[in-house]
């Protein structure tokens, strides 16, 4: 039996399978083409394909899964594709990451609708009845490495991002990630939501002092609107992926906070404390 990691090269999935690997467990990168898999082991899926995924994940004893970057139309008929293949295939464990969509916040407008991707996979998982845990972060920390936000740092020691200064967020990063999922596919008596970041959380101030103390100078914390970043990121992602961020960082202007839950958090849930602003910049960038 083995564990079938997707977006193994990529953010998420690449963290997570380097320590299984390092551990000696045995996994598997799930990629279209095993060319691709920089040398990891792998196995070729489709996630258009329920049949591919059926036969990667039949006797795996877990499968981490996210949904890719993709038209919400793809990204919907993947997460049906998933679900139908957990249910034929029944893998022993699952888990799964939202990437940041908030899915445990009835009611608040940073709450993904009913009829989204996210909220279709959850959903139909659930039913197949299969051990499984999803893993709810709210904000990544590499957002912050973005050249966009990185080069003001080191250039001018102002950290610009469209929240309010007073705004607390449970940051985490894909390292956190790749922790927590670990824990989790060894552990299957934890189902449910499991919170993933700070918690309280983190202000501007908070991640500013921890970027000044990594980098050895004054960093200061400046809230820009949703609107003027949406401008920024433009030439990096398109006007399409642009406007989708910008409505996202529009819905969390209209809320307190973005915080985890502490009954459902990895802190209450697995013992495992998040990074600290300085111990990820370290990890990071040495």
């Amino acid at each position: 039996m083995t564990f079938i990691i997707h977006g193994a090269t990529g953010a998420q999935g690449g963290p997570l399978i380097k320590r299984l690997l390092a551990t000696g467990k045995p996994a598997l990168a799930a990629v279209r083409n095993a060319a691709s898999a920089n040398g990891m082991p792998a196995v070729a899926v489709d996630n258009a394909s329920v049949d591919s995924l059926v036969a990667a994940y039949r006797h795996a004893e877990g499968v981490f899964f996210h949904l890719p970057l993709a038209a919400e139309t793809e990204r919907v008929q993947y997460a049906r594709n998933f679900a139908q293949a957990i249910a034929l295939a029944r893998p022993a464990r699952i888990i799964i990451s939202t990437s940041g969509n908030v899915v445990d916040e009835p009611g608040s407008p940073i709450q993904v609708p009913d009829d989204s991707a996210v909220a279709v996979l959850l959903r139909e998982v659930a039913r197949t009845g299969v051990s499984c845990a999803v893993v709810a972060p709210r904000l990544y920390l590499e957002n912050l490495l973005l050249p966009i936000q990185f080069d003001a740092i080191k250039a001018e020691g102002v950290l610009r991002y469209p929240l309010r200064s007073d705004y607390q967020v449970s940051w985490s990063s894909h390292l956190d990630v790749a922790e927590v999922v670990e824990s989790l596919l060894a552990d299957p008596t934890i189902t449910g939501i499991v919170g993933l970041g700070h918690e309280p959380g983190l202000a501007g101030s908070d991640l500013a002092a921890g970027f000044a103390q990594h980098l050895g100078m004054p960093v200061r914390y400046e809230a820009i609107s949703p609107e003027a970043f949406g401008v920024m990121l433009t030439p990096l992602f398109g006007a399409g992926p642009a406007a989708g961020v910008v409505a996202g960082y529009q819905a969390k202007a209209q809320t307190k906070a973005c915080v985890i839950a502490n009954a459902t958090s990895a802190q209450s849930l697995l013992g495992l404390q998040p990074r600290s602003v300085q111990h990820w910049l370290a990890d990071v960038l040495g």
